[in-house]
């Protein structure tokens, strides 16, 4: 019988290539959705980075569940990486919620020199303590109101319309501030909830209103601009953990250059969706007074300070970027 050597043993365990670890990730959008590109340059920049010690595989659509599912699930450690929006992280980790607050960024240029510097470190650093490690922030546009009732011009033009809403607090009382009726509601559930008048409208960004098809059923579409909350590409702490120093650096890079490659593309898509939205023949307009519309947060403002005085400082912190 042959018998290999100690030696020879050793030798050979050495030779071996290291398994692959499969990092299940996971995204809401379908494929060829600005996010979902960057997630599979980032799983092929991973795998090559790391020589294929570590092999992300990206599922996108939903398919491993709704984002609160997703989120818990990463938490766990079931799926290794996902590409969230920080919306329904507020259940979860409080501080995340200033990211919900209407009108908290000026524009889309704002939110990223937030994120990208000491204001991002500070919200990685509360999502750890979940469980979650954020590598990179992604763009999700700016969130207007869409129905399929009429235009909405002032704030009284919403009232008694039911808009649905991601599952947040905040965003309930956002609509009821503006005299509508907030529902929340599964993303999954909209298209056929507006076709058959469940609700009457929803709010989202370009990209998303015209790959949902929402457009096809909601022929109005008004910008308020009143949500810029970004995306992370995150990890679950414990798959972090256990991945070494030199591999955690590779896939950190790896995320911020699919970050920024997302944001290229969130760009051109979002011009292109809109291009397609208006000649669907829906009806898009500019409200007539912006300041109107943000005028009506002051209540949703006072409220989460009241109950979250700690966060203050944040919000003022948010407020003086440059």
């Amino acid at each position: 019988m042959f018998r290999m050597t100690t030696s020879a043993l050793a030798l050979a365990l050495i030779a071996a290539p290291a398994m692959a670890e499969t990092w299940r990730t996971w995204a809401i959008h379908p494929e060829g959705y600005p996010n979902v590109t960057a997630l599979e340059s980032f799983a092929e920049d991973v795998a090559e980075a790391t020589e294929g010690r570590i092999e992300p595989q990206v599922y996108p659509g939903g398919v491993l569940g709704a984002q609160p599912d997703a989120i818990e699930q990463l938490r766990a450690g079931a799926i290794a990486v996902g590409n969230f929006n920080m919306g329904p992280m507020g259940e979860i980790v409080p501080a995340t919620n200033v990211l919900s607050l209407p009108f908290i960024f000026r524009d889309v240029d704002h939110m990223h020199a937030a994120m990208d510097g000491e204001i991002g470190q500070r919200f990685s650093d509360a999502l750890s303590e979940a469980g979650i490690v954020a590598l990179s922030w992604m763009d999700s546009g700016s969130r207007s109101f869409y129905n399929t009732k009429k235009p909405i011009m002032t704030p009284a033009d919403m009232d008694g319309l039911k808009f649905r809403v991601m599952s947040n607090d905040l965003y309930v009382q956002m609509v009821d501030s503006l005299g509508g009726n907030a529902t929340p509601m599964a993303y999954g559930e909209v298209y056929q909830s507006l076709k058959t008048g469940v609700i009457d409208g929803a709010e989202n960004n370009y990209p998303s209103f015209e790959s949902s098809n929402h457009y096809e059923v909601a022929k109005y579409y008004s910008i308020t601009n009143h949500l810029i909350i970004p995306e992370c590409i995150c990890v679950a702490k414990s798959v972090w953990d256990e991945t070494s120093p030199e591999d955690q650096e590779l896939v950190r890079e790896a995320a911020v250059a699919a970050a920024l490659e997302q944001r290229e593309l969130w760009a051109e898509r979002s011009e292109a969706s809109k291009a397609q939205v208006m000649e669907s023949g829906v009806e898009v307009n500019e409200v007539e007074d912006p300041m109107a519309f943000q005028s009506a947060m002051e209540p949703v403002y006072a409220k989460f300070i009241e109950a979250n005085p700690d966060l203050e400082q944040l919000i003022r912190d948010i407020q003086a970027v440059e």
